[in-house]
């Protein structure tokens, strides 16, 4: 990647020799502005990995600069990238489909704009030797390591009533180190990334067993997105359709040119990102899932039957509420919790 200083002295020290050599003019009488980039800043769910691959592609490969674009993603904080956004503290966020639905629903200004993933990376993981667990049924009494979200309680409990038992099960919020707490059996059982925490265990050869959530009443949805704001939308759509199609050539990227994608993603997080083994591997299994990229070659493009699909099983689960905490008695219309019009326009 050229260093952009190096390119802006070279633009001007080029600028200054046609100077010595061209008549002045009133244009040329006065040192000419650089064209302003326009700022967006983008809000992480959680600390840098390979979902975030395409943002720091698109930034350093410099395809925002090209639309014009001074791109600055935000360090991950505890506050949510959902809340960051629909307080303008953020321009877009990166939030998952359960927790855009629920946050919305509860009178977040937010609105899906580009679906990262474009099926289900998510799934529920236990230890190996565990014989007294065979369906989501056996989880009952047990206990689970969460993550503080919302919507988590709720989502374990339908899982293990749609296999016919009682929901019941005790919560203890740990963060990440609720990997750690599974591993030594502090916990019973978690929920994890296939493609980040579930391709780390395989690395390092822990052995596990998982319930995928659409074996068990859960429709299949976009786990990874970009939101934005409608007073976003609204207020700056020209903007909107820049990033987002800037964002498209960085993911094409990474699934084009994976090892490319690893340098440039390790070099703009070496401290956060010291396994570069894992790293490949993550991308590597995004490519081959086609998690990023479909069959049919699609990236980027929200699906509206699976947001439809996922907000009604949301809503009958009775996961989705008000402002008050009340379960919503009238499913929303879920075609205004998302848009590809800022994706798709020319």
């Amino acid at each position: 990647m050229k260093n952009p200083m190096l390119t802006r002295r070279a633009a001007l020290a080029s600028a200054a020799g046609l100077a010595l050599t061209l008549p002045m003019s009133p244009l040329l009488s006065r040192p000419a502005r650089s064209q302003e980039k326009r700022p967006v800043k983008v809000a992480l769910d959680w600390t840098p990995n390979t979902n975030h691959i395409g943002l720091f592609v698109a930034r350093d490969k410099g395809f925002y600069r090209d639309a014009g674009l001074e791109v600055e993603i935000l360090p991950y904080t505890d506050t949510s990238a959902g809340t960051l956004v629909a307080n303008h503290v953020a321009d877009f966020g990166i939030d998952g489909a359960i927790g855009l639905m629920t946050q919305r629903t509860a009178g977040a200004d937010l609105v899906a704009t580009y679906a990262i993933v474009q099926t289900e990376t998510g799934r529920l993981v236990f230890n190996a030797d565990r014989d007294d667990i065979r369906s989501p049924r056996d989880l009952d009494g047990k206990t689970y390591g969460g993550f503080g979200s919302a919507w988590e309680n709720a989502l374990i409990g339908s899982l293990i009533r749609h296999d016919g038992g009682k929901g019941e099960f005790e919560t203890v919020t740990l963060g990440t180190s609720a990997y750690q707490a599974l591993a030594n059996g502090s916990v019973d059982f978690t929920l994890e990334v296939y493609t980040w925490e579930g391709v780390q265990a395989e690395l390092e050869g822990v052995k596990q067993r998982a319930f995928r959530y659409a074996d068990y009443g859960v429709p299949d949805e976009h786990t990874t997105l970009l939101a934005s704001s409608q007073a976003f939308l609204n207020e700056k759509p020209d903007l909107a359709r820049a990033f987002l199609q800037a964002t498209r050539k960085g993911y094409d990227f990474a699934v084009d040119h994976p090892d490319d994608a690893v340098d440039l993603m390790i070099a703009a997080n070496s401290d956060a990102l010291t396994n570069r083994a894992l790293v490949e591997a993550s991308l590597k299994a995004l490519i081959a899932g086609h998690y990023f990229r479909t069959n049919d070659g699609i990236t980027g493009r929200i699906d509206p039957a699976k947001m439809t699909a996922i907000g009604d099983y949301l809503f009958q689960a009775k996961i989705l509420k008000d402002a008050d905490g009340k379960a919503l008695t009238t499913a929303p219309d879920f075609s205004r919790y998302f848009s590809n019009t800022p994706l798709d326009a020319a």
